[in-house]
């Protein structure tokens, strides 16, 4: 019998079974026990008759056969609790799956596990709620995982589970990825479709996985990619994301980096940019890429822009509910909703296109110079579970701060970007951030394998899950 979930990373674990050294129903098991014993709070429902049932019937021949995954909160499985991470919605129950869930288990053959913690209405970069609590960091649970996939992040870097699912609206992959030693890859807008019946909201979210190796994130695309009607926006299906995974490593050579301290605007912490402009040189040299120095890599401020557009979409649920509601919310979401309030009107649309547009032109002027923008996914190490929020991190209520100013130029303008998992600082994880132009993933992944392979990264937090 198998007493703790596998160590490894999805793959292996799929391999794990066809060898007949695991099964499907021990390993969810011993993850479900994993959960019981666990104080990082990183899932919030589990079905465990409904996934007992899956794991017994399922394929292992497929490329996620068995796998226990974890699905983010704000993403709905029917029949399942559909609540935003919001007490307005406790008793909401989804009459739909998300495409990013349904592909996985249907076509990959995973198990869904459950539904891990997420911040409320993914509008915020710690893991916090009045619904669910605090979740933590398995690095150090005083920390935060950050968010709004935090839960996820938490569940696999804290061993609980190899894979689970997220969206990235506003750095929501990369932010806890950067803070828990894991790699996420926001894709270009509309890789993986979203729906069914989503709004389209202010064009920047982005679905996918956070996972503890390149190559479980190459196959989760594989298995999740590809058009579907119902969103429009979506893109046409490629594939060979894992098959294709190191034969580009060659076409990496001669590509021109600029590596930029101050992505956005931010202000990174010093300590731990002299860590990340050194990685980026070794994986520069490594590769016989070029840095390229001296490039205006500047953008125009999009914070405003970013929240309150967002904050549309919080309200827009909210509405019926407020100003009654506002005492259980979030105070990042209650002042989101406040601040989109006052302040959205024509004249805040106006701004938000033009801003948008003049974003465009930047990224478009950058790239034009540079293949690929090296920066860091975070201002610095995670912050505490509990908040509040650092003033450098800042969020919806805040015009996004710090944080957010690495993170939304790619949602912003669509384009894809990793964190990968660069080290650590203080005992915590840090991460580098690599962005390059749309359509350009198997760059990214590349690079990314490259690191994977010369400078090998724990799969799963030292502290374990059971760190209480």
């Amino acid at each position: 019998m198998t007493d703790t979930p596998w160590q490894g990373d999805a793959c292996s674990l799929v391999e794990a079974f066809r060898a007949g050294e695991r099964s499907p129903v021990e390993e969810l098991a011993a993850t479900y026990a994993a959960i019981d014993a666990s104080a990082l709070n990183a899932f919030c429902y589990t079905p465990r008759d409904q996934a007992l049932e899956t794991a017994r019937l399922a394929d292992v021949s497929l490329p996620f056969g068995g796998v226990p995954i974890g699905v983010k909160e704000l993403d709905d499985v029917e029949g399942w609790p559909a609540t935003d991470a919001c007490v307005v919605f406790e008793d909401r129950v989804a009459t739909q799956t998300s495409f990013n869930a349904q592909r996985l288990r249907d076509r990959g053959g995973a198990v869904l596990a459950g539904l891990t913690t997420a911040s409320e209405f993914g509008g915020v970069n710690v893991t916090r709620t009045v619904l669910h609590g605090v979740t933590r960091n398995p690095w150090d649970t005083a920390k935060t995982p950050g968010g709004s996939s935090g839960g996820t992040a938490s569940a696999v870097s804290g061993g609980l589970i190899t894979l689970g699912t997220g969206g990235d609206g506003g750095g929501s992959i990369r932010i806890p990825a950067g803070f828990t030693g894991l790699f996420g890859l926001k894709a270009t807008y509309g890789r993986i479709p979203r729906g069914p019946r989503s709004v389209i909201g202010n064009f920047t979210v982005t679905v996918g996985c956070l996972s503890r190796s390149v190559r479980d994130t190459a196959r989760w695309f594989d298995v999740a990619n590809g058009y579907d009607p119902r969103d429009q926006f979506s893109l046409p299906r490629t594939d060979g994301w894992e098959r294709d995974l190191g034969t580009h490593i060659e076409s990496l050579r001669g590509l021109r980096v600029a590596v930029v301290p101050d992505w956005g605007g931010a202000v990174v912490a010093p300590r731990m940019w002299e860590l990340l402009d050194a990685a980026a040189d070794r994986l520069i040299a490594s590769t016989a890429m070029v840095r390229v120095d001296g490039v205006d890599t500047s953008l125009p401020s999009m914070g405003a822009a970013w929240s309150i557009s967002g904050g549309i979409g919080s309200y827009g649920q909210l509405a019926a509910f407020w100003p009654d509601c506002k005492d259980v919310l979030t105070p990042e979401i209650r002042g989101s909703v406040r601040v989109t309030k006052e302040r959205y009107d024509l004249d805040a649309r106006v701004k938000i296109e033009q801003r948008r547009m003049e974003l465009n032109e930047r990224m478009a002027a950058i790239f034009a110079e540079v293949d690929l923008v090296i920066t860091a996914s975070n201002p610095d190490v995670a912050f505490a579970a509990e908040g509040p929020l650092p003033a450098e991190f800042g969020g919806i209520a805040a015009g996004a701060g710090n944080n957010g100013r690495l993170t939304f130029p790619a949602n912003m303008h669509g384009n894809p970007a990793v964190s990968v998992p660069a080290g650590t600082l203080d005992g915590l994880p840090i991460g580098m951030q690599i962005v390059g132009r749309h359509y350009a993933e198997q760059q990214l992944l590349d690079a990314s394998l490259v690191i994977e392979r010369n400078e090998p990264w724990p799969l799963v937090a030292p502290v374990g899950a059971t760190n209480k």
